[in-house]
């Protein structure tokens, strides 16, 4: 099982480089779609993290493939500056998917 990260910044590819996980850098909404695009499709990764930042550049995308509930698992990370509100993205994730609105 493999890991890949599509990172916003360095810092955080380099850390999770040194953990053993394959990645790249992305700075724009195109350039996150491609690579996630990418990464979603190589053989033998089992889970594709994407810093918040890229994330939200790319949120119906991110959101459309969890939905599928099909491998690779993709999951947001915290970039080198923290967590932003996770309860506000949780309840937007509920919000989107099941119709909760809490």
């Amino acid at each position: 099982m493999r890991a890949y990260v599509i990172s916003d910044n360095l810092d955080t590819l380099t850390g999770m480089r040194l953990a053993g996980c394959e990645g790249e850098i992305a700075h724009s909404a195109d350039e996150a779609r491609s690579a996630l695009r990418s990464a979603l499709q190589r053989e033998g990764i089992a889970v594709v993290c994407l810093t918040e930042k890229l994330a939200e550049l790319i949120d119906d995308d991110v959101v459309r493939w969890k939905e599928r509930g099909t491998a690779p698992l993709l999951t947001v990370i915290p970039d080198r500056h923290g967590s932003a509100d996770m309860t506000a993205s949780i309840s937007r994730y509920l919000a989107e998917t099941v119709g909760i609105h809490i």
